[in-house]
């Protein structure tokens, strides 16, 4: 399936912030790119152009393409529920999120190579979709034949992150999605309100 495979730390220095997790190179120059850098006189965003890059940011965040995430809130739109809320709930629920989220992987980007090589199982099937929607009970685990794999081991030893929402056991490298996050679990900054109104236009 398509994903983003260009530059991180451009597009992470277009929004001013480390979108793509931790990252040397935005540390140093944590200003817009372009050639003038930080002297460039930049003049006030439209409205449509805050809207669209609060989208493009949500999209680059959870590692999403233009017709999966329209597709996602659209099915946001169906729902009972805030739209916005309910579409960050839904790019939360993935399988790839979810494996990001329990420390399995440093990124989102390491944790959909876990998921699509068959590293991950969800109620102890393989599961190769990282776009897989979990639902409140799900066990989200690695097989039997991957536990031992140096990446997992690093990521799992490096992270300190914990989230009502999900339990871990990292003895057994098994974990639950207990239930679907409230808005005030999710921590990253996204104004949804602005990809509700360029999409409502």
């Amino acid at each position: 399936m398509a994903r983003y495979t260009g530059p991180k730390t451009k597009i992470a220095r277009k929004f001013g912030e480390a979108i793509f997790g931790d990252d040397k190179s935005f540390e140093r120059r944590n200003y817009p790119p372009g050639q003038h850098g930080n002297n460039r006189r930049r003049g006030k965003k439209s409205e449509y152009a805050i809207q669209l890059m609060e989208k493009q940011k949500a999209k680059y965040t959870y590692g999403v393409l233009e017709r999966q995430f329209r597709n996602m809130f659209e099915k946001a739109t169906r729902s009972q529920g805030i739209t916005g809320e309910v579409l960050l709930q839904l790019c939360e629920s993935r399988l790839d999120n979810v494996v990001f989220r329990m420390g399995l992987a440093n990124s989102r980007r390491g944790a959909r190579q876990l998921v699509s090589h068959r590293h991950i199982t969800v109620n102890g099937q393989q599961v190769n979709i990282p776009s897989y929607q979990l639902k409140a009970g799900d066990v989200v685990g690695v097989r039997e034949k991957s536990k031992s794999l140096e990446v997992i081991q690093n990521s799992l030893a490096n992270n300190s992150k914990v989230y009502e929402w999900i339990t871990f056991n990292n003895d057994t490298k098994q974990g639950t999605f207990v239930s679907v996050p409230a808005r005030i679990q999710i921590p990253e900054n996204i104004n949804e309100q602005f990809i509700v109104e360029l999409y409502s236009k």
